[in-house]
């Protein structure tokens, strides 16, 4: 529980200092509406592009795998999000409340594993759509439904608590030095050097296995300020 709590905790803190201390009536802090839903279904679409699913384009290029891991970390972001709104907006608890029934749930208990294999790409493809459907429906929100549907693509994606956990700690803190860095305004730079900032936060992830955030941030800075100046 301790790992869904801190990603809970952070990225409540991430979309207040982003949003506003109000963001869970779904309002900005510029009064600019808030749709969870709708950035979960649009991230979704995103993330099969990570897949050769065209068949009449690039039929050999192989699955980036890599990506998909990175894009399945960006919907939790939206997941995390939509799950707490919806707490507060029912009156169903705080964070620690969702943590606590997260965690109880037996989909989280099967991705507190160690298993890293990737499911075939037409079954990822359609849990994708899954979680689509879930989050596309006008009616009320099935949260249990979309967060057991979620953890499913964790596993299939070769991901489990761990390596999410991992992830996400790399992609909040890249997350926030895009907004200290001018993404709001459209001044951020994501391509570094001809590849997406999620590529090098994951390789320096990979490359540091026991990278503190605040080191990870600095590093980021430490490239990014020399990508400017070249």
């Amino acid at each position: 529980m301790d790992k869904i709590l801190l990603m809970l905790q952070l990225q409540a803190d991430l979309n207040e200092a982003t949003n506003g201390e109000n963001w869970t009536s779904g309002i900005t802090k510029n009064s600019k509406v808030i749709n969870w839903r709708r950035c979960i279904y649009m991230e979704c679409a995103e993330m099969i592009d990570s897949f050769t699913w065209k068949h009449w384009k690039n039929i050999d290029q192989e699955t980036d795998w890599n990506n998909l891991q990175v894009e399945v970390v960006d919907v939790w972001h939206f997941v995390m999000s939509l799950a707490i709104e919806n707490y507060s907006q029912t009156l169903r608890g705080q964070v620690e409340d969702l943590a606590i029934n997260i965690s109880q749930s037996q989909n989280f208990k099967k991705i507190n594993t160690s298993s890293e294999h990737f499911a075939k790409q037409d079954e990822i493809i359609q849990k994708i759509e899954s979680i689509m459907i879930d989050t596309l429906s006008r009616g009320s929100l099935d949260l249990e439904k979309l967060i057991s549907d979620f953890f499913d693509l964790v596993l299939m994606s070769g991901l489990n608590l761990e390596s999410l956990y991992k992830l996400y700690m790399g992609k909040n803190i890249l997350n926030q030095f895009r907004q200290d860095n001018g993404y709001k305004n459209g001044t951020y730079i994501k391509i570094w050097a001809g590849e997406e900032d999620n590529v090098i936060m994951k390789r320096i992830l990979e490359q540091n296995s026991g990278i503190k955030p605040d080191a990870l941030y600095r590093e980021l800075t430490k490239l990014y300020l020399a990508l400017n100046k070249s």
